[in-house]
């Protein structure tokens, strides 16, 4: 399973243009033989009609940095996301066409620690965390993991407890794609190009200004997989908005994260530290 990630706030995320080519054929009429024609009268030319409303220049999109700023500025400002250094998430995480579900932790901490476990009943913990170096994965069936290479590139990315503020450096490049749909409501996309490489999206509701959602390939054992991410039901926790149901959808599979507590600033550095199967592991 890929990695579970929450932007902080979110305790964890082209202007279309349609181009219509009108061709006008001439059709040619055979010339009469033998008789010359005299020339026909000039046909009256019709008025021609006045530009349509919607020929209007479109409305520039905002810029990128805009948007995003408007969404930190929704979620409870700057200053409030910097003024934290560690959160705890509780709730809980289903698959519902597998009808399997269970209890759900999550760990953060600056600058780029993360813990994420899920307690299955019968079947055990599934856990992934990162101390700041070292990525792992512990599963009942497969055992303990070490994250290597581009996954573990990743991960340290995803875990930047300050993911929300999009801090300059982050991104090689970031763009307003468009304004459409998304989960039916009107967002402006963004495109998020990183710098070890790779492109995130993400949505951010016109009305709001909330995010609403992202789509990001993320390197697997199973090799790279997309997922789309869909965060709702944003609530009040101290001082920051969390977006409380975060629907993921990934090879067809559908999971539903349910957040139920948010606690800021609590968390001993020792929760991210490995345990003795993963330290095992480190060379």
């Amino acid at each position: 399973m890929p990695s579970l990630t929450l932007s902080r706030a979110g305790v964890a995320t082209r202007t279309l243009t349609a181009l219509v080519l009108v061709t006008t054929f001439a059709v040619g009429r055979p010339l009469a033989a033998q008789t010359p024609q005299a020339p026909a009268a000039p046909k009256p030319q019709a008025p021609k009609p006045a530009p349509a409303a919607d020929a209007a220049k479109p409305t520039a999109l905002p810029s990128p940095q805009t948007i995003i700023d408007r969404h930190v500025k929704a979620i409870g400002g700057r200053a409030a996301i910097l003024g934290h250094k560690s959160s705890h998430a509780t709730g809980t995480f289903s698959m519902p066409a597998q009808n399997i579900t269970g209890a759900l932790d999550i760990y953060g901490a600056k600058p780029d620690k993360s813990l994420v476990k899920i307690n299955l009943g019968g079947i055990g913990d599934l856990v992934e965390g990162f101390d700041g170096t070292t990525g792992w994965t512990l599963e009942p069936m497969s055992g303990p993991r070490l994250k290597e290479g581009q996954e573990l590139v990743e991960k340290k990315f995803d875990a930047d407890f300050y993911s929300d503020l999009h801090e300059p450096g982050r991104y090689a490049s970031i763009k307003t794609v468009e304004k459409t749909a998304f989960e039916g409501k009107p967002c402006f996309k963004v495109s998020l190009v990183r710098k070890e490489g790779g492109e995130d999206i993400e949505y951010y509701d016109v009305d709001t200004g909330l995010k609403a959602g992202a789509t990001a390939t993320r390197q697997t054992p199973m090799g790279p997989i997309t997922a789309t991410q869909v965060l709702s039901d944003y609530k009040k926790f101290g001082d920051l908005l969390v977006p409380t149901t975060m629907k993921q959808t990934q090879m067809g599979v559908e999971q539903l994260l349910k957040i139920t507590t948010v606690e800021w600033d609590n968390v001993p550095d020792s929760t991210f530290d490995p345990p003795a199967q993963i330290k095992a592991l480190i060379k």
